[in-house]
């Protein structure tokens, strides 16, 4: 166990993840508004893909590499990263299917249920079981500077979209866990995150029809 390893960033974006399923849910059961017009037109989808995009792009380039050099010999342990990467490649087709289908003249909503739910059974499952069996593979077979090299690529597939992706990361987060994740931050990114990124995300309604990320 490497006490070095701090998952918090790991544990929020999954976090978020969950909420924002929980509002695909929401979008695409409402009986008051059409969910094909609100989900193609709202800042929050637009947000999730970004954010999920992000941190699987950066686990599959810097994150699943570096277990497997150190789990070189231990063929238990190597299947799991592949069944990690597994999963993530199912997840991808299941969005485009649903951008997709917000393209088309007379989307059947109910099509976009069904999509939807599969998205969040897959990525919840996911979630779960990267929590479950790839983070204590993480602690115990990491090392600090494969640590901070992932950290420093997620970073870097967050990029220009760090006002929003940084919001949506602390939203609903626990006062220790947003605490800890401003103090990671380098002190321009804090000022401009704290002073106007976090007040423009809060102004959004992301899930309302007709918003921009």
């Amino acid at each position: 166990m490497n006490d070095a390893i701090d998952l918090t960033l790991l544990y929020a974006v999954h976090s978020a993840l969950r909420r924002d399923l929980a509002e695909l849910d929401r979008v695409t059961t409402a009986a008051d508004r059409d969910p094909v017009h609100v989900l193609a037109t709202a800042a929050g989808w637009t947000m999730f893909k970004k954010a999920l995009r992000a941190h699987h792009a950066a686990e599959d380039s810097a994150l699943w590499p570096s277990l497997r050099r150190n789990l070189a010999g231990h063929p238990k342990d190597l299947a799991l990263l592949e069944v990690m990467e597994a999963e993530h490649a199912a997840i991808a087709p299941v969005i485009q299917a649903i951008d997709t289908l917000l393209t088309e003249p007379g989307a059947d909503p109910l099509r976009l249920g069904q999509l939807t739910d599969g998205l969040t059974r897959g990525l919840a499952g996911h979630l779960k079981h990267e929590e479950d069996a790839a983070f204590p593979l993480i602690r115990r077979t990491l090392t600090a500077e494969q640590w901070a090299h992932f950290s420093q690529v997620h970073a870097q597939y967050i990029g220009n979209d760090a006002p929003v992706l940084l919001p949506w990361l602390l939203n609903g987060a626990d006062k220790p866990t947003a605490a800890r994740l401003l103090a990671e931050l380098p002190s321009h990114l804090y000022a401009a995150c704290t002073a106007r990124w976090i007040p423009a995300y809060a102004a959004l309604n992301r899930w309302s029809p007709g918003t921009t990320a």
